[in-house]
């Protein structure tokens, strides 16, 4: 890990995130009743949960729109759970400004071109190992893990390891 990088951990308080490619590995799968069904990490979800306890802004912003996906992520405590988003970084913008969220408080995940935008925004650009190209060149970190696989768990535990805030003195009443 960079130096950079171990620096901005320091001051994260947000923690954004796309769903297909980073918190599931992509994959969809199609039924016979058209719904679309994904599967998600529990470590991730794990991960998730804890920084909700601890406090954390999460943030989902995607372009897709699944009421699983939607109840997965608020069983997780998660709130800020933006949906079927034509232009993610007009969302992104819309919610630093309402939260009055400076740049390097923010760390975003992405794993395509549609996260590209915010990437070069966020103060802490992130993505999953087999994110698309273009995004690991301005990524200042990228998870060994590939999306869906804990890529999302990665990033959380150093994030609040760094911060003092990953203990497993109360992890208890967690459901993930």
């Amino acid at each position: 890990m960079s130096t950079p990088f171990l620096e901005k951990l320091h001051t994260i308080t947000t923690l954004m995130f796309d769903v297909d490619g980073v918190l599931t590995d992509g994959s969809v799968l199609a039924t016979d009743t058209g719904e679309q069904l994904r599967v998600f990490n529990i470590k991730d979800g794990y991960a998730l949960q804890l920084a909700v306890k601890r406090g954390y802004r999460i943030v989902i912003i995607t372009g897709g729109k699944s009421p699983g996906v939607i109840k997965r992520l608020q069983g997780l405590g998660i709130n800020n759970i933006y949906t079927a988003v034509p232009d993610k970084l007009v969302k992104y913008d819309e919610y630093v400004r309402e939260h009055q969220l400076p740049a390097g408080q923010i760390m975003y995940m992405g794993d395509d071109i549609p996260d590209y935008a915010i990437m070069q925004k966020a103060g802490l650009p992130c993505c999953p190992a087999d994110a698309a190209t273009e995004l690991k060149e301005i990524s200042l970190y990228v998870s060994p893990f590939a999306g869906g696989k804990g890529c999302v768990r990665d990033v959380i535990e150093k994030i609040m390891k760094v911060q003092g805030k990953w203990t497993v003195d109360d992890h208890q009443n967690l459901i993930w």
